[in-house]
């Protein structure tokens, strides 16, 4: 497996193209958090999530013979993921599901933590309830924008990838991908500041 620079993750593939099911395991501890987290956040929906990050497992054990190493493997299951969730929308958008289901904060962020000041080592409880609204607010929001915006926003600012990343994930030039990063975060900054009938700074 010369064609990978970091020779563990290419020793890790070989056990993955070897079928090990000990390897299929590591990988789902690996990433299965961080995919669900993204599929959550792409869909909106926790139930759809879980079964959705399943499924977009099930996609990587079936194409891992599809791997070239022409990117981390983890940009190549973020890729997956991204995919599996345009499909799941198209899908769901046939159906006319209904948008208005829960959107609740992801688990890995306390609104205790979020909203604390700097006087008390806890937030008091209107800060707390202030912070889940406001999370809720955005979280809707982000769920409102169209999906070639929303995808970019995620990944950027929420998952935290590099541009690099993102142009592997997407297939679209980092010039799309700042463009829409950029119109993205105009348009969740207006419909925050709509939501809320104030402006943000």
């Amino acid at each position: 497996m010369s064609g990978f620079e970091d020779p563990a993750e290419g020793r890790f593939i070989e056990r993955l193209l070897a079928r090990d099911e000990r390897a299929f395991n590591e990988l789902v501890q690996l990433y299965g958090d961080r995919i669900y987290r993204l599929v959550h956040r792409m869909l909106g929906r926790r139930e759809e999530a879980e079964d959705m990050a399943q499924e977009v497992f099930v996609q990587v054990f079936k194409a891992i013979d599809q791997f070239r190493g022409d990117s981390k493997l983890g940009t190549w299951i973020y890729r997956i993921a991204v995919n599996t969730c345009k499909n799941r929308n198209k899908y769901l958008s046939r159906r006319h599901s209904d948008k208005e289901e829960e959107f609740e904060p992801l688990a890995e962020r306390s609104a205790v933590g979020d909203a604390g000041g700097a006087s008390s080592e806890y937030a008091q409880p209107d800060q707390v309830v202030a912070g889940y609204q406001m999370e809720s607010i955005v979280r809707r929001c982000i769920a409102e924008l169209e999906e070639d915006f929303r995808e970019v926003l995620i990944l950027r600012d929420l998952e935290d990838l590099s541009y690099e990343d993102i142009v592997a994930i997407t297939g679209h030039p980092e010039g799309t991908v700042k463009s829409r990063l950029h119109r993205a975060r105009a348009m969740l900054k207006a419909k925050v500041e709509a939501l809320l009938g104030e402006k943000i700074p």
